[in-house]
């Protein structure tokens, strides 16, 4: 246990090399795959063909997740992943309301502008700690 609260909080935050970059391609990529797969579901492609689009969305969002929280793991509760929580409830709802898929993604795609775009006094908002909990100003190089 405590590994990985040392993995996911350690004492000095980390720097990834080329963080910003990464973070760049790996949005850049999840838009538009994430774009394909709701547009696939406008428009009722079969779920099928749709594969694809789902696996790399998942692999792309995870990617985001991963870069987020690599720094310092409080990224996990702050409002910023409290939104990426919330979308991924919304979308657990998708398989039993099926038809109802496309209004659960909008709902998702709501979500995930809204969060990325949300004044910093609500993204660095700590659910943990009640106030708000500013990001590390001088990461370690790894």
């Amino acid at each position: 246990m405590r590994f990985v609260r040392r993995l996911l909080f350690p004492d000095t935050p980390r720097k990834l090399p080329g963080a910003r970059a990464w973070n760049i391609a790996a949005r850049t990529v999840h838009i538009g795959v994430t774009g394909v797969l709701i547009g696939g579901h406008v428009f009722d492609i079969p779920a099928q063909r749709l594969l694809i689009w789902l696996y790399a969305t998942i692999l792309t969002g995870a990617m985001l997740v991963f870069l987020e929280a690599y720094s310092h793991g409080r990224w996990l509760y702050q409002g910023r992943g409290a939104f990426v929580f919330a979308k991924l409830g919304l979308l657990c709802l998708v398989p039993p309301f099926w038809d109802y898929r496309v209004a659960i993604l909008a709902c998702v795609v709501v979500l995930g502008s809204v969060g990325s775009h949300m004044p910093a006094r609500f993204r660095y908002y700590s659910l943990l700690h009640g106030r708000v909990v500013d990001e590390p100003k001088k990461p370690r190089r790894i």
